[in-house]
């Protein structure tokens, strides 16, 4: 059995067809990008380093990981494979799969590097995903993930709205396309747009800010609140994960030196194989 989620597979072929990315500017997708890969070791990757981005999307992250590295396989399930190639058409050292992420498209132990961000909390079992990841490792190779957090580092008050936040998800990812984009969008221009701006502001007074909802955004464009307002409440299945729970199922794949981000977004996490 695939350790994949076919309506969640649907629903994310439907975000990144309707959110490409093109409409984020170079200098915002430049900073998310850099917050990302905060921890990444590029300076370990030989110049002609091959690696994969799992679960690529609409190639967001490939497209500034590519000119830094020999070769790329970007994989994907969804149709948004084909959006993904279209935006990195001009990198002539990306390669396409179309595959769930235990379908072992590389072979095993070939790759110098990988990546998965905000995607293996999207499948049903997280863990057997990242053991899928490492096994197409090279000893000593990294890999990079970002994973849900589960509000660890957060007070009691936030995690209990969080809980509220998700029970409205688990109404909005079971709708229609075009209601559920409709509905998203609204949530991103009355509740993260406003909040946002809010914890901006707050911060230029000098307040502290940053326990307050949705403070990542507070610089952020609103195409980028579109796109994950859809991301956050449109998609079927989700699994939070703490620290703790994190550096366990990297352990456990068999990554060791295991480190992570301090800031946002929480968790980023890299590890190398054993």
């Amino acid at each position: 059995m695939k350790n994949i989620d076919p309506t969640t597979v649907v629903s994310f072929g439907d975000e990144w067809s309707r959110f490409d990315q093109t409409g984020m500017s170079d200098d915002e997708a430049g900073k998310i990008f850099g917050e990302y890969f905060a921890v990444f070791p590029w300076s370990k990757l030989a110049p002609n380093a091959e690696g994969f981005d799992m679960g690529c999307g609409s190639g967001r992250w490939a497209r500034w990981v590519a000119p830094r590295v020999g070769r790329l396989h970007c994989i994907d399930p969804s149709r948004a494979i084909e959006i993904a190639e279209k935006n990195l058409a001009h990198h002539k050292n990306v390669s396409f799969h179309r595959m769930s992420i235990d379908e072992q498209c590389l072979s095993p132990n070939s790759q110098d590097f990988g990546y998965s961000l905000g995607v293996l909390h999207h499948v049903p079992n997280t863990a057997a995903a990242i053991r899928s990841c490492v096994e197409l490792l090279k000893s000593g190779a990294p890999l990079l993930l970002y994973l849900y957090y589960a509000f660890d580092n957060r007070p009691g008050w936030f995690r209990a709205l969080w809980r509220v936040s998700d029970g409205v998800r688990r109404l909005i990812c079971r709708m229609p396309s075009w209601l559920k984009n409709s509905i998203t969008t609204l949530i991103a221009l009355l509740v993260y747009l406003p909040l946002a701006r809010v914890c901006l502001f707050a911060e230029r007074w000098g307040l502290h800010a940053a326990n307050m909802p949705l403070y990542y955004y507070r610089n952020h464009s609103f195409y980028t609140m579109r796109t994950d307002a859809r991301d956050r409440f449109g998609t079927p299945l989700e699994h939070r994960f703490t620290r703790h729970q994190i550096a366990g199922m990297m352990e456990s794949a068999g990554l060791v030196k295991v480190r992570f981000s301090e800031a946002a977004p929480y968790w980023c996490a890299v590890g190398f194989k054993q």
